[in-house]
C-alpha cells in the first residue's frame, strides 16, 4: 500500500461517500426488518446463546445510559459526522477513505434514528437488536458495529503514523526549531555539495577525437 500512489481528493471522497451510503442503508434496512417482525423485548435465539436477536429502542448509550438526555447523543453524532466529512474533504489516502466512510455511515445510521423515529425529531430512540450475552451484556446494531470497528481502525491508522495525504510519519522530518531547521537546511548542501565533488569531470577532447568526430 505504501508503494501505491495517493488518491485523488475527489476519488477519496467518493469513496467515503459509497461506503457511508451502504453502511446507512444496510443499518437501516436491518432495523426497518427488526421493527416490522421481531416481538419487542423477548429474545430469539440465533446460534442458542453465541448470538440472539432482542428488539430494544435504546434513548441512551451504552447500557442504555443518559437515556435522559437524547438531545446530547444527537448533538454528538452531528458533531462527529460533521468532522469526519470536513476531514474527508481533504483526503488522499485509500485506508482513511474507506476507514472514515464505515464510521460515518454507523454515525448516520445513529443520527436518524435520533432526528426520525419516536418520540420526535432529535430525541428519537435507537433500534438495537443484536444480543451477544456470552461476550457484552449490551445489545447493539449494524450502526455501532461499524462505529466501534471504525474507532478502532482509526487509533490504528494514528499509531502506525498514516497521514490523511497517504504518506507516513517517519517519511517526514519533524523540524521544531529554527536551529534544527537550519540544521536540515545546512545538511542538504553538504549533500549536494559532496554529490557534486563525486561527479566524474569529463576528459579533455584531443585533435583526434575531434578529427573523428568531424569525419
Amino acid at each position: 500500500m505504501s508503494g501505491r500512489r495517493p488518491l485523488r481528493r475527489s476519488a477519496a471522497g467518493a469513496i467515503v461517500a459509497i461506503l457511508a451510503a451502504l453502511v446507512l442503508a444496510a443499518d437501516q434496512f436491518v432495523k426497518y426488518l427488526t421493527v416490522a417482525n421481531l416481538p419487542v423485548q423477548e429474545p430469539v435465539p440465533v446460534l442458542g446463546e453465541f448470538l440472539q436477536l432482542y428488539f430494544i429502542r435504546n434513548s441512551g448509550a451504552a447500557f442504555s445510559l443518559g437515556s435522559e438526555v437524547t438531545w446530547i447523543f444527537t448533538i454528538a453524532l452531528s458533531v462527529v459526522a460533521v468532522v469526519i466529512i470536513w476531514k474527508a474533504l481533504g483526503l488522499r489516502s485509500r485506508l482513511w477513505a474507506v476507514v472514515l466512510g464505515c464510521l460515518l455511515g454507523g454515525v448516520l445510521g445513529n443520527l436518524t434514528d435520533r432526528l426520525f423515529r419516536e418520540p420526535g425529531f432529535g430525541v428519537g430512540h435507537v433500534v438495537d437488536m443484536i444480543s451477544m450475552p456470552w461476550m457484552l451484556p449490551a445489545i447493539f446494531n449494524v450502526a455501532d458495529i461499524f462505529i466501534v470497528t471504525g474507532m478502532i481502525s482509526v487509533a490504528l491508522l494514528v499509531v502506525f503514523g498514516l497521514r490523511f495525504d497517504g504518506t507516513r510519519e517517519r517519511d517526514h522530518v519533524v523540524v521544531e526549531t529554527e536551529e534544527e531547521a537550519e540544521a536540515v537546511a545546512a545538511a542538504s548542501e553538504v549533500h549536494d555539495l559532496d554529490a557534486d565533488e563525486t561527479r566524474p569531470e569529463p576528459e579533455p577532447q584531443t585533435d583526434a577525437d575531434a578529427s573523428a568526430e568531424g569525419r
